[in-house]
């Protein structure tokens, strides 16, 4: 079995963490992040994301969602 990467987790666990702050379902976040085109900024800050507080990173995210006139509540 392969096993995927630290990235990878950390994305899974901040999308958890993110949907549950939102009592949104996970796939549902995934969904809109998609639709937003935030993927590829959120993986992209893993570096900063996986050594900060996990709520900074959830700020960062609203703020991104809110400049796109986006945001999940």
């Amino acid at each position: 079995m392969k096993k995927i990467s630290h990235q990878s987790e950390f994305f899974i666990f901040l999308l958890e963490k993110y949907a549950e702050q939102k009592s949104l379902p996970a796939d549902e976040v995934m969904k809109r992040w998609q639709e937003q085109g935030l993927l590829d900024y959120i993986n992209g800050m893993y570096e900063q994301y996986h050594t900060e507080r996990i709520e900074n990173a959830f700020a960062d995210i609203d703020n991104k969602q809110q400049k796109s006139k986006v945001i999940l509540s």
